[in-house]
């Protein structure tokens, strides 16, 4: 019989990209997706391929059961919700993991992060901790992906770091392997289609890990221009950032990604997206080149 999965946040880059992967590589009949949003209007060319669109709010749990009925395998996607006063996210994760068991899903997946156990730096590292422990609790068989930091992330510092010349960062030496976010979608969508029946715990990271200092040498070299990194202590690198303009607690995230680089708990390599998906993860030098206009403003 065949599997119908279950993609949500489907709206968003992420599950959009899922989406496509199992439309196009995975060749999955649109009538077996079913996509989930808050904003099902935003999906009607999904609807006119034939997938079926259904409204899904993860601040209401009865809507997440009546999203998931039918499904077998349902890919989670992590909220975007980063609310640091309060446990919002998780709640909504236990939600849709209480609305899995109930739709008797067969197969559970979710996007977390690497290394999110306590003692994680990282501010919102304790969501996707009690997301694993809620999904490994919940005796459905489960997929967890702990995906490593996206390419696309760098243009929150790149553009203006190459702009001014200077790269400031608390990264230290501590390394970080950026994997393109399709080529994360491709390998969660190979993994989503698959139908697999045992538990696993991917980590999905790009090819080769870096230090800030040999970021910014191949930016260099790609851009031709100059880039001086600059390190600084947590609370005054959270303080230039506050004084760039974003809120205090976006601000203190940004720089728990630092800490959370320079402690060395960002810096492995796997080989999980290639023997997922079957292609090569893009490196982070064809990210820099493919995106050098955007990259130089």
């Amino acid at each position: 019989m065949t599997k119908v999965l279950l993609v949500t946040g489907a709206s968003g880059h992420l599950g959009r990209a899922v989406i496509n992967h199992l439309l196009d590589a995975q060749k999955v009949a649109p009538a077996n997706i079913i996509a989930t949003t808050r904003n099902p209007e935003n999906l009607a060319d999904l609807t006119a391929l034939g997938i079926v669109v259904r409204p899904a709010d993860f601040d209401d749990p009865a809507s997440l059961e009546r999203a998931f009925k039918g499904a077998d395998r349902v890919l989670i996607v992590s909220t975007g919700e980063l609310d640091l006063k309060s446990d919002r996210r998780l709640k909504q994760h236990q939600a849709a993991v209480v609305a899995a068991k109930a739709a008797c899903v067969s197969h559970l997946l979710y996007t977390s992060m690497p290394n999110p156990e306590p003692v994680s730096p990282v501010l919102f590292a304790g969501d996707h901790y009690g997301t694993e422990q809620a999904i490994k609790a919940s005796g459905i068989a489960y997929t967890i992906f702990r995906n490593g930091w996206y390419q696309e992330n760098l243009f929150m510092a790149l553009p203006h770091a190459i702009a001014s010349g200077k790269w400031y960062t608390s990264a230290g030496d501590g390394r970080i392997a950026h994997a393109a976010r399709d080529d994360m979608a491709a390998a969660i969508a190979a993994s989503l289609a698959s139908g697999s029946t045992e538990s696993h715990v991917h980590t999905l990271t790009g090819p080769h890990a870096y230090t800030t200092n040999e970021i910014a040498a191949l930016v260099s070299e790609v851009t031709g221009k100059p880039l001086e990194v600059i390190q600084l202590p947590d609370e005054a690198l959270t303080e230039g950032v506050k004084a760039a303009g974003l809120p205090e607690d976006f601000a203190r995230i940004v720089v728990s990604f630092d800490a959370n680089t320079r402690s060395g708990r960002i810096g492995m390599v796997t080989d999980a997206i290639e023997t997922l998906s079957g292609r090569k993860p893009k490196t982070l030098k064809q990210f820099l080149e493919g995106n050098k206009a955007a990259l130089l403003g």
